[in-house]
């Protein structure tokens, strides 16, 4: 038996008691960059200022015009990528009841458009906004046509909105993390995939995950802190990710 045949065994055998945790690599097959690493977008710069930086909740605060000028061909120009056999695979995996959640450091919400039943964004996306001001929500399909234009979305009270992405100086969403370390802990098998498991508190959980009994696969192009406690270890996303779905007889 091939070693993905041997993770398809795993994942029976959990039974629905496995947890995906992704990275940003989950989304490099369907076009987009990732954050950190090779050709990652916190390497750029934009008038002036390390792309990263523009992710500063004191910076978006005091100039939020930069972050729109930069998001607009980027967190607002998501609708255009579409889910990849990854995506596709796990969102096969929970309608099937072989999957318990998909926990995402991601923000372009592919795991949801993909269809998987819990999704577990721990760094937030654009799905909402909210006014600085005021704290009214705003849909995104309500704010796009705005902040893809590069301009600063305004609530009706005149405050600024701003995307529900976590950003630095901010906390994770409290009862979205809770959720995603009460599944990490009740999981048989963690898949890592995609992620270098460099960011914390975010890289903690598949950590907590092994603390507590589960078996690790992680499915990375670069080493991961896990690596060594991994039962399985594969370098290519796609490539094992259409095998299985052949394996398991889901659709990619």
């Amino acid at each position: 038996m091939n070693a993905v045949g041997e993770l398809a065994d795993l994942i029976r055998e959990a039974a629905g008691n496995t947890v995906a945790f992704t990275g940003a690599g989950v989304s490099v097959p369907s076009g987009i960059r990732g954050f950190r690493g090779r050709n990652g977008v916190f390497a750029d710069t934009f008038r002036g200022y390390r792309v990263e930086e523009l992710f500063g909740i004191d910076l978006f605060d005091s100039d939020p015009s930069l972050f729109y000028a930069w998001a607009k061909d980027f967190v607002y120009a998501v609708d255009a990528y579409r889910p990849n056999a990854v995506h596709n695979v796990l969102a096969g995996l929970g309608l099937r009841g072989l999957l318990n959640a998909v926990v995402t450091q991601n923000i372009d919400r592919l795991h949801t458009v993909a269809g998987s039943p819990t999704v577990y964004e721990i760094h937030g996306s654009p799905e909402w906004h909210r006014c600085r001001r005021c704290g009214r929500a705003y849909a995104y399909a309500e704010v796009r046509p705005t902040a893809h234009a590069g301009k600063v979305p305004h609530c009706a009270c005149g405050g600024v909105l701003k995307p529900d992405i976590v950003f630095y100086g901010e906390a994770l969403p409290e009862r979205v993390l809770q959720d995603a370390l009460k599944a990490c802990m009740m999981a048989d098998l963690c898949l890592v995939l995609g992620s270098s498991l460099t960011v914390y508190p975010a890289a903690s959980l598949p950590e907590e995950a092994y603390r507590c009994g589960a078996r690790i696969v992680v499915v990375n192009d670069t080493p991961t802190p896990l690596d060594r406690r991994a039962l399985l270890h594969f370098s290519d996303l796609t490539d094992t990710f259409v095998t299985l779905g052949e394996l398991l007889d889901i659709p990619r």
